[in-house]
């Protein structure tokens, strides 16, 4: 069973915070310090007269070299339009700065937007009269919709690869998006336990919407780009399973594969070093001849 979003947006950012702060805000990224880091229990935040009381999604201390002291980072994804949105952040940043001022010198409120709507959320909130401000706050915020893919297909960061289906990109480069995730997700491997790899693709899973004969499409081309990647990426693909792919996918290979071991007779490759280089017998090989 695939995890419900928000439930897998969390983990995501649970297991990858430091991803994340890196990928969207690199400024702040160079002033925490990760070694020190502590998810705290979801807070129950209630309003002054008690009506109303919501739990926050993600509150973490870490250290932050600046002050030399311990901060606050609450990280709150949003999915859908919400007019007052930024009045929330407020009321939840108000009741953090009530109950944690004398232990935390800071407390930084990250709004994360993931509507596939593209428009300017509000992160601002003042209050002024003539020649002086009452207030003035404004979180941090990252609206995925507005982010170009392309710019983050060289990375090796789980969240871009994650996230990369919910950046902007035109219907026409819904293919091109798809091919990139892949490839970056070949990347993760060398690095990402299999359970980090299950999670980055389930939440990948929640924003593409595949196509059997394109993904077969893509498969066939990653095989013959990188012959030994392509069975670990079937077997951490869920969607793919579900859809009874293995049998499509299985020929894909075979074509892939006899392609390369084609190219590397042409370049004057032995059938014995062929058959070392792509983990076939010999006989096999020569078949193929």
């Amino acid at each position: 069973m695939p995890l419900p979003h928000d439930e897998a947006f969390k983990k995501l950012l649970e297991t990858f915070f430091q991803e994340f702060i890196e990928l969207f805000f690199p400024e702040l990224d160079s002033m925490l310090d990760y070694s020190e880091t502590r998810f705290l229990m979801q807070e129950l935040l209630v309003d002054i007269v008690g009506e109303e009381a919501r739990e926050l999604d993600l509150l973490l201390e870490i250290r932050y070299k600046g002050l030399d002291g311990y901060i606050l980072i609450h990280l709150e994804p949003q999915s859908y339009r919400d007019s007052r949105f930024h009045e929330r952040m407020l009321t939840y940043f108000s009741r953090l700065f009530e109950r944690y001022r004398k232990e935390h010198k800071l407390i930084i409120p990250i709004g994360i937007f993931t509507s596939d709507e593209i428009r300017e959320e509000q992160d601002t909130l003042e209050m002024v009269i003539p020649e002086h401000h009452i207030l003035r706050f404004q979180f941090l915020k990252v609206e995925l919709r507005k982010q170009n893919w392309r710019r983050f297909i060289d990375s090796d960061n789980a969240v871009a690869a994650a996230l990369l289906a919910k950046m902007g990109y035109t219907t026409r480069e819904a293919r091109d998006v798809r091919r990139e995730f892949l490839r970056m997700f070949m990347k993760l491997r060398a690095r990402l336990d299999q359970g980090r790899l299950a999670l980055v693709m389930s939440v990948a899973d929640l924003y593409f919407q595949p196509d059997r004969a394109q993904d077969e499409e893509i498969i066939q081309e990653l095989m013959i780009q990188y012959p030994e990647e392509g069975e670990a990426i079937m077997e951490l693909m869920p969607a793919w399973k579900r859809w009874g792919y293995e049998e499509g996918i299985a020929e894909g290979i075979e074509k892939g594969q006899a392609e390369i071991i084609r190219k590397l007779l042409l370049h004057g490759l032995t059938p014995e070093e062929v058959s070392e280089a792509v983990e076939l017998p010999v006989e096999k090989i020569k078949k193929l001849m």
